[in-house]
């Protein structure tokens, strides 16, 4: 195995983590990671030496879910936050989690999918607002303003406040 080909391998958890959420369906999910990678390995040499695999894997997985979707004409329907094989240290912690973790999850299935993509990609899978911004190809302030509009609206739906209304200012 070649020391590119080594590299993907260790980012292969946090695709397949990321795909989940997207897909909250396993089976696709792992047919989503498996075409990013063979498309990657296809590709590899158009990946710039030092410069940031993970990023570019996430690219990659970003643009192959896209045409995914507009090739089925449909959007997924679910999301889902949960890791396999995460065990918990009680009965109680773990139903306290996973109703935090539904109701987060049922959050995040309302928010605009520009909205919960730049939030998954910065706060779940840590990348930076310049990073999430060359994956989803858009710039770096539209990064900056879909995470704090989505955080705002998660917040507001997780207080059961009115979220913040969307829509242009006048300025006078």
């Amino acid at each position: 195995m070649n020391r590119q080909a080594q590299l993907m391998v260790q980012y292969i958890p946090r695709l397949r983590r990321y795909a989940n959420a997207l897909l909250h369906d396993p089976q696709h999910a792992e047919d989503l990671v498996q075409d990013t990678l063979a498309r990657a390995l296809d590709r590899m040499s158009l990946w710039r030496r030092g410069s940031d695999m993970r990023a570019w894997l996430f690219t990659i997985m970003h643009n192959q879910y896209a045409n995914d979707c507009r090739r089925a004409g449909r959007r997924p329907d679910t999301l889902s936050l949960h890791q396999e094989g995460v065990q918990e240290p009680c009965a109680v912690a773990r139903a306290d989690q996973q109703a935090g973790l539904g109701d987060i999850e049922t959050g995040l299935l309302l928010l605009p999918e520009d909205q919960r993509a730049v939030l998954l990609l910065v706060s779940l899978e840590g990348l930076s607002y310049r990073q999430t911004a060359k994956v989803l190809g858009i710039r770096t302030g539209t990064v900056m303003s879909r995470l704090h509009r989505g955080r705002e609206r998660l917040r507001a739906w997780l207080n059961d406040t009115p979220a913040p209304r969307e829509g242009l200012r006048r300025v006078k």
